[in-house]
């Protein structure tokens, strides 16, 4: 049975949730599913922009078959061709032999790659930036977002409506459940931390090539933003518009600590504690992660939000201990800038793990180092205390100023 929505009078969501999804992208969980959105136009002709992943399959064309009514399927516009917007490509293709394709050049060649049997030829019509199509009623233009995230991805305006068809851009893990817009729910409060994880993981590395594409977006009149996951926008998008300049800057979202650590035995995880109740103590918030219980894409989220950064990490095979290592990596792969960070190591008999996280991070833009490392010898020593207190003395007045 279908299930759609209507975006306007004569646009469609066609699209599904998909709540058993452990991990996207193989990688990052989504304990709240995620959705897969595909907008149908009834105009003169019919456009569809963007398919879905292989595992709403069958509900897509569901929808999208009681959405057309009977009509042919004119055009499909395809923005992004990684497969959870793509995968049904050829099976729309071979449902609907009448269909178009609307792309630029990177995304055909794409096509080709990804469906070697596939034949297209005199089916593709190419776009580039700027370039204009008109369905009937609704006049589009193309706008080129390369790396936002992959080479290939486009952007589509209707500027009939106003309606802006981001891409990736502008979307947020988690399943719609039936609220297709932003405004149907409390989205700073349901969907934003989802929203940054999102953002910081999948495009958190390309902040300049967002920045670009906001540029171009901040000379269009938009009335309704439709991305490819999470909901719709129709008012008070400036408000998330606002996060996305501060993410894709790398600009901290608030002065706060994110505190993380990797612990064996507990003695780091104790120094760790010791420190957040001093920096608690002085009115500095602290946002605490284990590295070995919570996965790496939470903490890189909060990273992106947090303006300063604590890693506290045991010396393990005369190296840093392996999850908080993997988170560096993490971070360092998604070039996060401008953040002041204090390192705290152990080691019972040759603490080396404060020195390579050091090296790890130096390389990041702008990056500032809070003081000299701590260095642990198996436990807290009484008389470290006083390093605790000053280290936390220097955060509060940085996070205070």
């Amino acid at each position: 049975m279908y299930c759609t929505r209507k975006v306007t009078d004569d646009l469609i969501w066609v699209g599904a949730d998909d709540r058993r999804l452990a991990c996207f992208e193989g990688v990052y969980g989504v304990p709240d599913g995620v959705s897969y959105n595909s907008y149908l136009l009834l105009d003169e002709k019919t456009v569809l922009f963007d398919t879905v992943d292989k595992a709403v399959y069958e509900t897509f064309f569901e929808n999208l078959e009681q959405a057309l009514g009977g009509r042919a399927l004119d055009y499909l516009v395809i923005s992004h061709m990684e497969p959870d917007h793509a995968a049904t490509v050829e099976g729309l293709l071979l449902r609907h032999p009448e269909t178009r394709i609307l792309c630029n050049d990177k995304i055909k060649t794409m096509l080709g790659q990804f469906f070697r049997g596939l034949d297209l030829t005199d089916r593709i019509d190419l776009v580039k930036e700027g370039s204009v199509f008109s369905s009937g009623r609704h006049e589009f233009t193309f706008l080129m977002a390369p790396m936002v995230h992959w080479p290939e991805v486009m952007m589509s305006y209707d500027k009939t409506d106003k309606i802006l068809f981001s891409a990736d851009a502008f979307g947020t893990f988690g399943a719609l459940n039936g609220r297709l817009f932003a405004d149907e729910c409390d989205f700073m409060a349901d969907y934003l931390d989802e929203a940054r994880r999102y953002y910081t993981n999948i495009v958190g590395k390309y902040g300049m090539q967002v920045q670009n594409v906001l540029k171009k977006a901040a000379g269009l009149d938009i009335a309704l933003v439709c991305p490819l996951h999470g909901p719709v926008w129709r008012k008070d998008f400036g408000s998330f518009l606002e996060k996305y300049l501060l993410w894709s800057s790398y600009a901290p979202e608030e002065k706060s600590v994110m505190l993380a650590y990797a612990s064996v035995y507990g003695h780091t995880e104790n120094a760790a504690n010791i420190l957040a109740v001093k920096l608690c103590e002085r009115g500095v918030r602290v946002r605490m992660y284990d590295t070995s219980v919570t996965p790496a894409s939470y903490i890189l989220s909060d990273a992106f939000r947090c303006s300063h950064l604590v890693f506290a990490a045991t010396t393990y095979n005369n190296g840093v201990f392996v999850t908080m290592e993997n988170l560096l990596h993490d971070i360092a792969n998604h070039n996060l800038q401008g953040r002041k960070v204090a390192i705290m190591e152990n080691g019972s008999w040759a603490p080396a793990s404060g020195k390579l996280m050091r090296e790890m991070l130096s390389g990041l833009k702008n990056t500032q180092f809070i003081g000299e490392n701590i260095t642990l010898r198996s436990s807290l020593a009484e008389d470290q205390l006083s390093q605790l207190d000053a280290l936390a003395d220097a955060i509060a007045a940085d996070t205070q100023a």
